[in-house]
């Protein structure tokens, strides 16, 4: 490994904040500047973390010469046009899901990337998380066997959650349940077909038109005879939170748990056997290894006072940022990169407009195929 360090920038320091002691201990990064609108929360993070350089500009932060990349944590409104202007002004991206929320956005940020040469990763959490490293030992190791198909839901209740969440469509926001799906494999979806199911409170339809408590997707694999199902839902509908996936093999499959906190449980034939899941730090450099079990805010000096997320989304978040900052050291393409992005989310966009379509297939774009 060379010692080229990446400056990175942190735009939007709600959920963003939990990833600057991360890329602040990675031995390739630089935390080099903050963006975020509200200045009294800009300067307390700054100053928590020993940050001198801070945006409440979105346009300043970006012509910044000396930022090489910009990891994106803001409103999901803001992820397409954030991207397309960072690519615009040469910065590597980073953003969190979903990539954007139409297949015109999506295409933007990909051919962007083609036109430019520069880096773009969408930092979906469940395909770092300790589960799917799991998985996914256990798959390349040829223990599952062939994988004859793949399920997973993300269900959660964001009654009075403000702005944008108001009757959002399930499906706008679907790469949690798309994404592991997709990775495992390593395949892409071909097209899609997604049935609605019940109803929202009728204050929240016409926010978006989308009248479905439930949406439920099928997925075609692109040059595969696998298939996969995927479920969300976001309004009055009775369930713990949940973001699972479960994956079913010739030899062995892997189910997740229905209650959090209970073991997952591998079935080996037609024996089951609950599955206690390991961490996975062992795969990041040492500095940063202890951020898969622990909240970022939780150790040394730094005691953030939002909120401590301790080890939230699987302990993904070391993971994610390791993957993104190998990829420009090395010059290689991160997993996601921007086709398949684009592929995992265009999957949840084209499955809600089947949805209002009655199910009728839709063909995911060649533009999200590589």
């Amino acid at each position: 490994m060379n010692d080229k360090k990446i400056k990175i920038a942190i735009a939007g320091l709600g959920f963003g904040a939990e990833f600057i002691p991360i890329y602040q201990k990675h031995p390739q990064a630089e935390m080099a500047a903050i963006c975020q609108r509200t200045e009294s929360k800009l300067n307390e993070i700054g100053d928590a973390f020993g940050i001198d350089k801070r945006y409440s500009s979105f346009e300043e932060l970006i012509s910044d010469p000396d930022i090489d990349a910009i990891h994106i944590n803001t409103p999901i409104p803001d992820h397409a046009q954030q991207s397309i202007e960072a690519l615009r002004a040469g910065k590597h991206v980073a953003c969190t899901v979903p990539m954007a929320t139409s297949v015109a956005d999506c295409k933007k940020i990909v051919d962007l990337v083609e036109s430019t040469g520069l880096t773009y990763m969408m930092m979906e959490t469940v395909i770092y998380s300790r589960e799917f490293l799991f998985v996914k030992e256990m798959y390349e190791k040829g223990e599952l066997g062939k994988i004859q198909f793949l399920r997973a839901s993300h269900q959660q209740e964001m009654a009075g959650w403000p702005g944008y969440w108001e009757g959002l469509p399930p499906m706008y926001y679907a790469t949690h349940c798309v994404g592991p799906v997709l990775a495992l494999p390593k395949a892409q979806a071909d097209y899609v077909s997604c049935m609605g199911s019940g109803r929202i409170d009728e204050h929240l339809i016409p926010v978006y038109g989308s009248p479905f408590a439930i949406e439920t997707c099928h997925i075609k694999y692109k040059d595969s005879d696998l298939a996969a199902e995927i479920t969300r839902s976001l309004f009055n509908t009775a369930r713990q939170y949940r973001e699972s996936f479960d994956v079913y093999g010739s030899k062995k499959s892997f189910e997740w748990t229905l209650i959090e906190h209970e073991d997952s449980v591998i079935h080996t034939g037609e024996t089951p056997a609950r599955v206690k899941i390991p961490d996975y730090a062992h795969l990041l450099p040492p500095e940063i290894a202890s951020f898969t079990t622990k909240g970022v805010y939780d150790s040394d000096d730094n005691q953030h006072l939002s909120f401590i997320q301790g080890a939230g989304h699987g302990g993904s978040h070391p993971h994610l940022v390791h993957e993104f900052l190998m990829a420009l050291v090395k010059e290689r393409q991160p997993y996601p990169n921007a086709k398949q992005s684009a592929n995992i989310t265009c999957v949840g966009i084209l499955a809600h407009e089947s949805a209002m379509d009655g199910g009728v297939i839709k063909k995911l774009p060649d533009f999200t195929h590589q």
